[in-house]
């Protein structure tokens, strides 16, 4: 997991055991005090949040219990590998995206952060820039040309 990675879901595990916890809590109390619990939306709502809260709080804990952090601004070289951040260009399109490999428990590809297990990663990991790369994809197979590799 990269330094940024841990940050972020600290921050989370912070926010979700600090506020939300907290919050569900009241919801609850609040609900039960409407009178019976067998017809209560609300009560109901409050204690399924409270199951997605808890069951997250482990899935993070356990994430960053057993997380080897990387400090990624300490790296450097041509060649891709875990932490970099890659510049890619479709082939076909010519339409240019950037993308950080990270660990399994901090990928998000709306914000760039791909895994380390992903086939796109898999394929990048050694290459450099210049390289070309082709992905087997849902939807066919992708040709990339890299065309930066940077650390951050």
């Amino acid at each position: 997991m990269t330094l940024k990675g841990q940050q972020r879901l600290e921050a989370e595990l912070k926010n979700l055991k600090s506020v939300e916890r907290p919050a569900v809590i009241q919801a609850i109390a609040e609900a039960r005090a409407h009178g019976d619990l067998s017809e209560n939306a609300e009560y109901h709502a409050a204690k399924e949040k409270q199951g997605f809260i808890e069951s997250r709080v482990l899935v993070l804990e356990s994430a960053l219990s057993r997380a080897e952090v990387i400090d990624t601004t300490r790296m450097s070289g041509d060649t891709i590998r875990f932490g970099a951040t890659v510049g890619l260009a479709d082939v076909d399109t010519d339409e240019e995206s950037e993308y950080q490999i990270v660990g399994v428990d901090e990928a998000d590809i709306d914000s760039g952060l791909i895994s380390i297990t992903s086939p796109l990663a898999r394929a990048l990991i050694g290459k450099s820039e210049g390289d070309s790369v082709d992905v087997q994809t849902p939807r066919g197979e992708k040709s990339y040309e890299v065309i930066g590799v940077k650390w951050l």
